[in-house]
């Protein structure tokens, strides 16, 4: 499969992920697509400052992508863009080419037919997804995209505290509102709602 190793990485995507699942094949293969597909040949090596990945779904997969790209939310070489997609872009920063990769959701029953005798489905993807040829699983698209100078790698460019809570804020994600600089949590409806707060 374009050079790489597929086995070992099914291996150390199960390592990381806790289990191997057709999820963790399908993003296997999925990063394995778009690497060679932005010719990025050594993404935890030599271009491991070269690729930059969007994924799109927060499920076994994208654990597979991290695990083979290396990319990752605390290196800053991975966004994570909350559509339930499970699809992923790859992007070499170098040469500016990009693309996005998307699983495609009729290779489930493909996956049962190429398969029959093994009754469990989950089973019969898990095997039919290492054999089944790419143009089956997943459709490739070339794609455009900017990613901002707050959201490469690297220091903060900006640090500033809210003028609410009085927590900081990094990487320009702080909002302005009648003329406060509010942390998003502040500024909009946080996720969490604060109880009892503690300071040691």
């Amino acid at each position: 499969m374009n050079g790489y190793d597929f086995e070992m990485l099914l291996q150390e995507s199960a390592e990381l992920h806790g289990h191997l699942c057709p999820g963790q094949v399908l993003g296997v293969r999925m990063a394995i697509l778009g690497l060679s597909a932005v010719a990025i040949d050594d993404p935890k090596g030599k271009d491991r400052k070269n690729l930059f990945v969007f994924v799109e779904i927060d499920r076994c997969s994208t654990d597979a992508v991290q695990a083979v790209t290396g990319c990752s939310l605390g290196k800053r070489t991975m966004k994570f863009m909350d559509y339930g997609k499970l699809a992923a872009t790859f992007v070499n920063v170098v040469t500016g080419k990009a693309v996005r990769v998307v699983a495609l959701d009729d290779s489930r029953d493909k996956a049962k037919d190429i398969l029959p005798h093994i009754e469990d489905k989950y089973a019969a993807q898990l095997e039919a997804y290492k054999i089944m040829p790419d143009e089956a699983l997943f459709e490739i698209m070339e794609v455009s995209v900017e990613i901002k100078p707050e959201d490469m790698p690297g220091r903060p460019l900006r640090r500033v505290q809210c003028s609410s809570c009085g927590e900081y804020v990094q990487d320009m994600r702080e909002v302005c509102r009648g003329g406060k600089i509010l942390c998003r949590s502040c500024a909009d409806n946080a996720y969490y709602t604060i109880g009892t707060r503690h300071r040691k």
